[in-house]
């Protein structure tokens, strides 16, 4: 069995931004990571890390070998 593959991404997602995702108007997040590959991921696991400011913070974003998200983490400021 092939390991997960990591991105580490810096996410800064609006309040209204978050309600578009929510609603279903897009149904997934588009990143960049630390190093510079494009990443994409379904929205709503982000709904943990959700604020009044939004989402916003550093997350490592877990997926397996065929790009199934396995998890989502923020880490510590």
């Amino acid at each position: 069995m092939a390991e997960a593959q990591l991105y580490t991404v810096s996410l800064s997602i609006s309040p209204a931004e978050f309600e578009r995702l929510y609603r279903g108007q897009a149904s997934s997040v588009l990143a960049r990571d630390v190093e510079g590959r494009t990443v994409r991921f379904p929205a709503l696991p982000l709904r943990q890390f959700l604020t009044r400011e939004g989402v916003h913070g550093t997350f490592v974003i877990r997926v397996t070998a065929d790009n199934r998200l396995l998890d989502i983490r923020r880490l510590e400021a």
